[in-house]
C-alpha cells in the first residue's frame, strides 16, 4: 500500500491557488516558534498567516507563558513574504487533562498524544472555520518525532463537512526540520527539551 505524499499534495495545492492571483487565509496552529520558523518561511510565500497558539498541554505554566512570547517575538522580527499576525488562545490545561484521562501511563507517540493532537486541531478548525479562513494546519508535522499521516487524518476527519478546508504537509520534509533547526539558531530561539506536557516532562 503506497503512502500518501503530503508534500506533494500540498505543493498542488499551492501550484492551483497561484492561478487565482490572490493570497489564501491560512490559520496556522503553531506548537512553538522553532517548528513555526521554516513553516513561516515556506508557507508565507502563497498564504495571507494567522498564526493561533493553542496548547493546553503545556506545563507548568511558566514554560506555556516562554513559548508564547518566544512566539510572538520570532513573528515580529521575521521577515515573512506575506502578513503574519498572531493569536494567542487560552491556557485551558484541564481541557487537557480531561481530553487524555486514563491515558496518562501511555507512551510518548501513543494514544495520548494523538488525543492531545486532536483537542489542539478541533480548537484551531473551529476558529478557521468560524472566521472565514481558507485553509488551516498545523507545524506539529516538522518534527522528526511526530506522525503526519496521524496528523493529516485528524485534520481531514475535523474539517470535514466545514467551509474551511484542511491544508496537507508534512513540513520535515525537504530538509524543514533542518532548516527550523538553522532559523531557531539565527534567531536565538528557546528550543524546549520536551513536547510540553506533564507526562512528556516526566518521560524525558
Amino acid at each position: 500500500m503506497n503512502r500518501r505524499n503530503y508534500q506533494r499534495e500540498l505543493e498542488q495545492i499551492i501550484k492551483r491557488e497561484q492561478a487565482k492571483e490572490c493570497l489564501p487565509r491560512l490559520l496556522l496552529h503553531s506548537c512553538c516558534a522553532p517548528c513555526s520558523s521554516y513553516v513561516l518561511e515556506y508557507l508565507s510565500r502563497y498564504f495571507s498567516i494567522m498564526v493561533f497558539y493553542y496548547n493546553p498541554n503545556i506545563f507548568p505554566r511558566e514554560e506555556y507563558e516562554k513559548r508564547v512570547q518566544e512566539q510572538e517575538t520570532f513573528i515580529r522580527r521575521f521577515p515573512a513574504a506575506s502578513p503574519v499576525t498572531f493569536v494567542d488562545g487560552p491556557y485551558e490545561p484541564e481541557r487537557f487533562f480531561e481530553a487524555v484521562k486514563g491515558l496518562e501511563p501511555e507512551p510518548e507517540g501513543g494514544k495520548r498524544c494523538l488525543r492531545c493532537f486532536e483537542l489542539r486541531l478541533l480548537e484551531a478548525v473551529e476558529m478557521a472555520d468560524s472566521c472565514g479562513f481558507d485553509y488551516v494546519t498545523t507545524t506539529l508535522s516538522i518534527s522528526p518525532l511526530k506522525n503526519a499521516e496521524s496528523l493529516n487524518e485528524i485534520g481531514e476527519r475535523l474539517t470535514r463537512g466545514r467551509k474551511v478546508a484542511w491544508l496537507p504537509g508534512d513540513f520535515k520534509k525537504k530538509e524543514g526540520y533542518k532548516r527550523s533547526v538553522e532559523l531557531s539558531a539565527q534567531y536565538g530561539l528557546y528550543r524546549q527539551n520536551y513536547c510540553g506536557c506533564v507526562y512528556s516532562r516526566r518521560s524525558d
